[in-house]
């Protein structure tokens, strides 16, 4: 296995096991499955996992399983507050407390404040308190570190990471995302401040593995150098030395075995031309099967209207190359789960983005195609009910 250290010199696994996907008997998780998983990585030298307050079980899994098997302090746990379930003080500290019962710890090693949106929803939980928290449970040592895991586009992202002093941030990127979410330019932002980085979606729901087009697949078996397509794009990844941990949801022991192999033999910087040129046209044949060509630049933008016109436009190519769920889970992220909306539907027309658009896109024309894609009833009462959560 290959580590990477963290701001602070802790030695960090490459790869990390997301405990979102455990397999399921029923509506529970299937725990002898997942404990031999979980078992097998940790004894292979995987030493960082990921969890949430949201993810059904997995707290409670992840728990059960370190202290049956005495390996707590064997790892690094990282789990997430729920923000947009915070109303006061006391809210922050029953969930706090509800994750320790449920991870049978006494500290969190990585603790993400889940999914923040955007700067406004951070000063939100500033005025709550949450500074002062963060404080105090730092100082008692019940958080070591604290960070955000991020959805949404380069310059929200570069906000938020100016707004507070973070140990670190996580966010979804891989070779389709290079241009789009927080970036390649967000990722180097970070690795400025000397934050590392973590790495959530690295095959973007297993589909960079299994569902390449032909051609893209014919690419990748001609190559000079063979392997898979998981394997690929998990090189990509670690062949950028501001990628610390990339994490991989797991959830057999085959799937573990490959990823390992490929964390075992990798290092920074050794992608060819050749290797990086053979992604690139991947890239392109995907890109070729969705509707607007946008690179996610950003030189539209701000937008007078708050529009996130690079995050709707990448929400609505994941309609066309991910699948409709894929998308539409996007485009909430990117604009309902902000305290302001930043969707399509606020546009007014005037024009201004597209005087800057360096690839000549009808900005305009394309915003209405994608309001009618993903602005259906779905989006509108799925956004209603992040509204709820994110007025107080």
């Amino acid at each position: 296995m290959n580590y990477r250290t963290d701001r602070y010199g802790n030695k960090l696994s490459v790869l990390g096991f997301g405990c979102m996907r455990f397999k399921r008997k029923g509506a529970k998780i299937d725990y002898e499955k997942a404990e031999k998983e979980i078992l097998h990585a940790i004894n292979h030298g995987v030493n960082y996992f990921d969890s949430a307050y949201i993810y059904p079980g997995s707290e409670v899994l992840l728990g059960e399983v370190l202290e049956k098997n005495g390996l707590r302090d064997k790892i690094y746990i990282a789990t997430k507050l729920p923000h947009y379930l915070i109303k006061s003080r006391e809210t922050m500290d029953k969930l706090f407390e509800e994750q320790l019962k449920r991870l049978r710890t006494d500290h969190i090693d990585y603790y993400l404040m889940h999914m923040l949106a955007d700067k406004e929803t951070w000063e939100r939980l500033c005025s709550l308190g949450i500074s002062d928290w963060i404080r105090e449970k730092k100082e008692s040592g019940a958080i070591r570190q604290i960070g955000f895991s991020y959805h949404g586009n380069t310059d929200s992202y570069i906000a938020i990471l100016d707004a507070y002093d973070w140990d670190f941030s996580m966010i979804q990127y891989n070779y389709m995302d290079e241009h789009s979410q927080a970036g390649r330019r967000g990722l180097h932002y970070a690795a400025q401040k000397g934050l590392p980085v973590f790495i959530m979606e690295p095959l973007r729901g297993g589909r960079l593995a299994h569902n390449l087009p032909k051609e893209a697949e014919k690419l990748m078996e001609n190559h000079k150098v063979r392997r898979t397509p998981a394997e690929w794009a998990f090189r990509w990844l670690w062949n950028q030395p501001e990628v610390t941990v990339v994490l991989s949801g797991m959830n057999s022991l085959e799937m573990i075995d490959e990823n390992l192999r490929t964390a075992s033999n990798v290092s920074a910087g050794e992608f060819t031309e050749e290797d990086t040129e053979m992604l690139q046209k991947v890239t392109a044949i995907i890109n070729a099967k969705i509707p607007v060509g946008c690179t996610g630049c950003g030189y539209c933008m701000p937008c007078p209207m708050q529009v996130d016109i690079p995050g709707t436009f990448a929400a609505y190519n994941r309609l066309y190359s991910d699948g409709r769920f894929t998308g539409l889970k996007e485009y909430l992220m990117c604009t309902a789960l902000r305290k302001n909306s930043t969707a399509a539907s606020r546009c007014v027309g005037c024009g201004k983005c597209e005087t800057h658009c360096p690839q000549a896109i009808p900005i305009r024309k394309e915003l209405k195609n994608a309001q009618k894609e993903l602005e259906g009833a779905l989006y509108k009462t799925a956004a209603k009910l992040a509204k709820l959560f994110t007025k107080f």
